[in-house]
């Protein structure tokens, strides 16, 4: 990848703003990753999600488990720090659109039914950083301006 381009990915005109949106994302997405990862808080590990996901038609759940729980736990500390922001923010955005259509969707909008409410709004605030970046207080911000 060439400065520029590298650049390009980096600068962000979102202001403070992206930092109101990117920490408390980043912070549920870290957490639900930790669940499938290490299964903190409350969650099952690699082992028992990747059982679910296999039971569920995700195939092979261990590998469906470790991406998805990368994807959160990793994508999660890089919004929190606005570290690579877009690429993190996308690949989150992709998760919660399988998250979404794999388990969610067939249950209706309402959490309160195991609906897609939550993972919808999640990947609006993802979706909305992918496009924005991640704003003036960022590690993104700062790589940019040496650059």
């Amino acid at each position: 990848m060439n400065k520029q381009t590298l650049k390009a990915l980096l600068t962000s005109n979102a202001g403070f703003a992206a930092l109101v949106l990117r920490v408390p994302v980043g912070i549920i997405l870290a957490a639900h990753g930790a669940q499938k990862l290490f299964g903190w808080f409350g969650g099952y590990g690699l082992e028992g999600t990747g059982q679910w996901m296999a039971s569920i038609g995700l195939e092979p759940g261990y590998l469906m488990a470790l991406l998805a729980g990368s994807a959160e736990f990793f994508g999660g500390l890089a919004l929190i720090f606005g570290l690579l922001t877009r690429p993190a923010a996308a690949v989150s955005a992709f998760t919660m659109v399988i998250a979404i259509f794999s388990v969610h969707f067939v249950n209706g909008l309402f959490m309160s039914n195991n609906g897609y409410e939550f993972a919808l709004a999640l990947f609006a605030a993802t979706l909305a950083l992918t496009f924005q970046g991640a704003g003036r207080l960022s590690l993104d911000n700062v790589i940019a301006k040496k650059l």
